[in-house]
Order: structure tokens, then C-alpha cells, then sequence
């Protein structure tokens, strides 16, 4: 695959460059998710299906904290991608060092109360039950490790606004291997059971912060660490803050999602039905990697051009990236109507587990050949630094849909009104994006009538 610099992104075709940038943050992504989907298997497998519960009850807690490194990182990514665009070197390299600044400060400042409130945060989120033990051992340790996650996904975000995906696949793909390896020996070999999976897991995220170290020092990156500027600038974090906040946000209703679900759903079902969830998360995580890849590959595409005031391009990276990503949701949404007894084998042999698991994977999937609109709708928002509609839109779905969706239904419906209440979201949260993105496309980036002479 040709090397891209970020000048490409405002020249080569659209259509190209996005499959250039897209494929290996797919690849990425795949791997990411494999390591996640994978590390479930082994923990169903090899510890019990309550595992997986104590995993799932972990994650929205953890991935909160680490997700203030991706915050920051597609916030002051954004500013990059402008500021390349518009030969502003400086600018691009006080972000990138305030970013590591606040990377740090933020999840340091995280991790002590999250370690110290560990025995009140755990059963919030639905640790119960036989689930506690597990759940327990495998936060205290993961959180350990949470910092340099955040330091990763804060630092591969900055090297694909640099226009080197390939760079950024390789700091998703190191991680994931390593903990799949680390798995195998902790767990199967050492028989270390919880300790081992989250060791395994902290130990990733250390590999994956030595990748990103060395890239930021080699040759390979234009924005090197030791020419970075590390005194916060307060315009700039104020710019990270409000475009940061978007993603930031969006964890945090995913982990009020998840602290919702685990508990709802604990009532109806206990541990079966925390379970089922667990595993359906998971697929929500994998199979749409090549429609979140095609995201990730268009933001600093559009991003660039916006910078550039290339608006021609904008819309045809808005237009090429939905079409591309329509299609592969298309074909995800067949798999997994037709699959989900046999993907649910894979995690466990639970016998109410597999019962329960496969219709809801197919109601949580049904609106998913629409879902292209909703996500590229929102990250254009945000990639050209319109932090309000970004963040509006982020929330749609899950935040001002999805929560109030699983209150009212299963008063109707029971558990089953909970599953329902996935592809209503996306329905809904669908068509109120089209509606903005059309606006903004004819508003902002058609040529005015009179410079069309």
C-alpha cells in the first residue's frame, strides 16, 4: 500500500485516498475486536460464563477513563488535521503536546477514586451476585494499566491525522496479539483464571504505549515529541475541550448504557441475561469494524479539506464514505440475521445462555444496513470542528433514544422491550443526522449561486 502524507489527503481521489486511510483502520479495528471477541472466548471457555458478566460489568468503567485519552485525541486531532491543511506547524504541534499533558493529568486524576471506591463502583454496574469476585480482581488490576491505554488511543488518533494509517494499524494490531499471547500463558498454561486475563490485558496496553513512543520519535512522524510545546495553552485546550467533549461524552453514555443494561437486565434475567449482553456487546464491538474503519479513515480526509477550504472534496468524502460504509453494514446485518446460534456457540455451552443470546443479537442488529447515515453524519461534525452538532448527534442514539427506550418499553413488552429498543434508536437517531447533515451540505458546502459563474 502507497505511503500517505497528509498533503495526499488534499489531492489524491477521494475514493482511493478513503480506502488508503480506511483499510488498514479496518484492519485495526478488526484486530482490536478480535482481541476483544477472542479474549472472551478464552475467558467463557477456559473460566465460565460469569466471567464473561465480570468483564462486561468492568469494561464501561475502565473504558471511560481511557476513552479521555481518545477524547482529547479526536478533539486535538481535529485541530491537527486543520492545521496541516493550512501549513500551520506550530499550531499542529502545541495541540499535539497539550494533548499528552492532559492525557496524562486527567487519567492519573481518574484512577485514584476509581481504585479507592472499587468495593461501591463495582455492584453499580451491576457486579452482583456471583459476579462481584471476578469482577473485582480483574478492575483493580486493569485499572492500573488504564493511563497508557488512554496515552495509545490518545497517540493513534494524532498519527492518523498525520495521514499514516498504516502506522495507526500497527498500534492497534501490537496490543491486541500481545494479549491474546498473554492469554494463552496466564490463563491455559499458568492457570492464573481472572488474574491472568487482566494482567494480560494490562500488559497490552504497555506493548502498545512502547509502539507509539517510538513512532513519535523516528523518522516516521512530522510530529515529533521532542519538538512538541507541553505548557498548557489555554485556547487550545478550550478547542481539544469542546471537540474532545463529543467523544467523551458519547463513553459516557455508553457506560451509563452498560450500568443501565447490566442492572435492568440483571432483574429480569440474573446472570443469564448479563451474560447474553456481554456476548452481544462483544459482536457490536466486531462486526461492524469495516463501517467504523471507513469512519476513522474519512474524518481526517474531511477534516483536511475543510481546513483547505476544498469544499468539492468535503462533499464528495461525505457522499463516497456513507456509500461505502452502507454497503459493508449491508453485508455484517446477513451474517449475523443469519449466524447468531453459532456465533453464541463460540463464547460458551451454557444452555440458557445459548437460548436466550440469538434473537437478541438479531433485534439489536435489525437497523443496521441505515446505521452508514448516523456515524458519518456525526463524525463530519466533529472533523470539521462543529462541536455542538457533533456532539448533538453522538448523543442521539444512545443518550436522548436508547436510554429512555429501555424504561418504557419493557413495560410492554418485558426483557424482550429492551432488545426492541436498539433498532428503534437507530431508526430514530437516523433520520434526525439526514435531516441535519442535508442542511449543513446545502447551507455550507454548495458552491453559492453567484460563484458558479
Amino acid at each position: 500500500m502507497a505511503k500517505v502524507t497528509s498533503q495526499d489527503l488534499g489531492h489524491q481521489p477521494i475514493g482511493k485516498l478513503l480506502i488508503k486511510q480506511a483499510v488498514p483502520a479496518s484492519i485495526g479495528i478488526l484486530v482490536m475486536s478480535l482481541n476483544i471477541l477472542v479474549d472472551t472466548i478464552f475467558v467463557g471457555n477456559w473460566i465460565g460464563s460469569v466471567a464473561i458478566a465480570a468483564i462486561n460489568v468492568v469494561l464501561p468503567v475502565s473504558f471511560f477513563i481511557a476513552a479521555l485519552g481518545m477524547a482529547i485525541g479526536i478533539g486535538g486531532s481535529s485541530i491537527i488535521s486543520r492545521a496541516l491543511g493550512a501549513d500551520n506547524r506550530k499550531k499542529a504541534l502545541t495541540t499535539f503536546g497539550n494533548q499528552i499533558t492532559l492525557t496524562l493529568l486527567l487519567t492519573v486524576a481518574l484512577v485514584i477514586p476509581g481504585l479507592l471506591f472499587v468495593d461501591s463502583i463495582i455492584p453499580a454496574f451491576g457486579g452482583k451476585g456471583a459476579i462481584f469476585g471476578p469482577a473485582k480482581v480483574y478492575y483493580v488490576i486493569v485499572l492500573y494499566g488504564i493511563p497508557f491505554l488512554a496515552l495509545c488511543m490518545m497517540g493513534n488518533t494524532v498519527i492518523r491525522a498525520e495521514g499514516k494509517p498504516k502506522f495507526a494499524m500497527y498500534a492497534m494490531m501490537i496490543p491486541s496479539i500481545g494479549n491474546l499471547v498473554l492469554d494463552y500463558i496466564l490463563i491455559r498454561i499458568f492457570d492464573f483464571g481472572m488474574h491472568g486475563a487482566a494482567w494480560a490485558t494490562t500488559g497490552s496496553y504497555l506493548l502498545c504505549l512502547a509502539f507509539i513512543l517510538w513512532f513519535f520519535l523516528s523518522k516516521n512522524s512530522e510530529l515529533k515529541i521532542t519538538d512538541c510545546f507541553y505548557k498548557l495553552n489555554f485556547p487550545i485546550i478550550k478547542e481539544i475541550g469542546s471537540l474532545g467533549f463529543v467523544t467523551l461524552s458519547r463513553q459516557a453514555v455508553v457506560s451509563v448504557t452498560y450500568l443501565l443494561m447490566n442492572n435492568i437486565l440483571f432483574d429480569f434475567g440474573g446472570e443469564t441475561s448479563v451474560t447474553a449482553y456481554a456476548i452481544v456487546g462483544r459482536m457490536l464491538m466486531f462486526a461492524l469494524f469495516p463501517v467504523y474503519g471507513i469512519t476513522q479513515g474519512f474524518l481526517p480526509i474531511a477534516g483536511y479539506n475543510y481546513g483547505a477550504e476544498n469544499y468539492s472534496r468535503v462533499r464528495e468524502s461525505i457522499m463516497t464514505a456513507i456509500k461505502y460504509a452502507a454497503l459493508l453494514a449491508g453485508i455484517v446485518f446477513v451474517f449475523l440475521m443469519i449466524f447468531p446460534e453459532a456465533i453464541t456457540s463460540l463464547f460458551t455451552q451454557d444452555q440458557a445462555v445459548l437460548v436466550e443470546t440469538p434473537p437478541a443479537m438479531r433485534w439489536v442488529f435489525a437497523a443496521t444496513p441505515i446505521i452508514a447515515i448516523q456515524l458519518i453524519g456525526a463524525a463530519y461534525f466533529q472533523a470539521i470542528g462543529k462541536a455542538t452538532p457533533a456532539l448533538l448527534l453522538t448523543l442521539l442514539r444512545q443518550g436522548l433514544f436508547f436510554i429512555p427506550l429501555i424504561f418504557i418499553l419493557p413495560h410492554f413488552y418485558g426483557e424482550l422491550g429492551v432488545w426492541i429498543a436498539f433498532p428503534v434508536s437507530d431508526i430514530l437517531a437516523t433520520i434526525v443526522t439526514a435531516y441535519f447533515l442535508h442542511r449543513e451540505v446545502t447551507l455550507n458546502l454548495l458552491p453559492k449561486e453567484s460563484e458558479s459563474y
